[in-house]
Parts: structure tokens; sequence; C-alpha cells
């Protein structure tokens, strides 16, 4: 089979909805394949399969992190979330990543804060399964539900926890990208009718698990920023709201006892 055109890429990824296509088509020609080969992954690509899941792996803080197939592709904006987690997390310190996806936040803190201890769960096999993938020590990824699968061991010992759980209202997924709607989990979108279910069982069981000076960090949508950290409030956490309009995100933190000193230095947008 002849090696496809390159104006014929780049138009059937446009016609396909793809605002990068040309950024797109030089990553999809990146890769090492015979023509069929790269005919296949412009096909699935067209048909609305995520780039990333094509390719094998998503960028993230600078870093490829790898992405099976059916797994959460994890997005920029989720690059707060792992800014404000650097800014707690000393390279002694134990942290928890929460509906781990991919483990792209546990392994990008891996590098960043090497004396670091980590963990991260995930209710989704295949999800569990890429995390094991990107993490160095596979072994520190759980299956299971939220804190569930965590050693008892880590009681009132973890500094960090870090969750980009689910937050889109139910009645708003049919509005959500081809992509994000039909080939990944429904699972790691659906946050219920007001989209914070998930975030309400993470923040009334985080308290434990946090170290005296531990902080609970948890995405969400800008318009429910207010709502998340009412729930923060509710469960005995003294919460802050921080935005980047550079990544369209919003991280609430939560901590066990107020701080006024010098958290607004350590918060880096």
């Amino acid at each position: 089979m002849p090696a496809p055109d390159l104006v014929s890429i780049t138009a059937r990824l446009r016609a396909a909805g793809c605002v990068f296509a040309e950024e797109e088509e030089a990553l999809l020609l990146s890769v090492e394949q015979s023509p069929a080969a790269l005919n296949a992954m412009i096909g699935r690509r067209v048909a609305g399969l995520p780039l990333e899941q094509i390719l094998g792996w998503a960028e993230f803080c600078g870093r490829r992190i790898l992405v099976d197939p059916g797994v959460f592709v994890p997005r920029r904006r989720t690059e707060l979330l792992v800014r404000q987690a650097l800014a707690f997390c000393a390279p002694g310190s134990v942290m928890v990543d929460l509906c781990c996806g991919s483990g792209a936040v546990a392994a990008v803190l891996a590098v960043a804060r090497p004396g670091a201890s980590l963990f991260a769960v995930d209710i989704d096999p295949l999800a569990v399964a890429c995390a094991r993938r990107n993490l160095a020590d596979p072994g520190q990824v759980f299956e299971g539900d939220l804190f569930a699968p965590l050693p008892v061991s880590l009681t009132g010992r973890v500094d960090v926890i870090a969750a980009n759980a689910p937050y889109v209202p139910t009645n708003e997924i049919a509005l959500m990208p081809v992509e994000a709607r039909l080939y990944e989990p429904r699972a790691t979108a659906d946050g219920g009718d007001d989209g914070l279910d998930i975030q309400r069982r993470i923040a009334a069981a985080a308290s434990p698990w946090l170290s005296p000076n531990g902080c609970l960090l948890v995405e969400t949508g800008q318009r429910q920023a207010t709502q998340t950290a009412a729930i923060f409030a509710l469960n005995g956490l003294f919460p802050r709201i921080v935005q980047s309009e550079e990544l369209d995100s919003t991280v609430v933190i939560g901590l066990l006892e107020p701080q006024t000193d010098n958290l607004n230095d350590r918060l880096s947008l």
C-alpha cells in the first residue's frame, strides 16, 4: 500500500473535527510503521478514538505517560493539580493519587520528588494495569474503591492526597467531545447529578488518612469550586480555591488546620 498523501491526512483529520490537524498528523507520522498501519491509525482517529490512545502515550507535565485503550487520557488542566501537590510534597512525604487513571499525577510526582512514598488507587482494572506501567514501583498501585485498598499502616501518615475524581454532572455527559464520551469509561467523568458525588465521598473519608499537616487536593470545575469548598468545610477541612486561567483549571485544597503563614507563597500558578 502506498504511503498516504500528507495533504489528504490533514484534510481527513480536519474534516473529522480535529482542531489541531497538522500537529496530530506530525505525531502520527512520527511513529515508525508501514503505510498500512499508518492508514489504520488515521482511520481510528477519524472515527473518534483519542489520539493518545492511538499513539499509546500522552504528554503530561513534559513527560510521556503511557495510555492504554479504554483508559482515561490525562488532560493538561490537571497539571495544576500536580503543581499544587508539589507545593506540599517534600522529598520524604507520603502521597496518594486517588482515581489515578493512567497514574499520570503519581508518575510526575515520583520524578519531581524522588524521596517521596507514592501510592495510587483506581477502581478500574485497566487503569490500574496502565498505572503500574507508568510507575517505577508498580506494587504501589492498588485496585479498589477510593481509600478502601490502601494499607491500614498509612492511616494518619499521608501528607498529600491528590484526586482528579469525576466531576461532570450526569446530564452534561452528552455534551462532552465524542472521544471522551465514547472511548473513555463513563465512570471517569460522571460525578452524579451535580458532578460532586465522588468528591463528597473523598472529603468525608480523607481526614483519618491525613498527617497533622496533610492536605487534600481535588480538581473541580470552576463553577463548582465554591460547592467543593463547602463540602470540604462540612467535613472539617479548611478549604482554599486555586485557579489557573492559563490551564483553565481549578483545584480546591483542604487542610486539617488553617494556615495563614506562607501558604500563598507555596501555591505556584
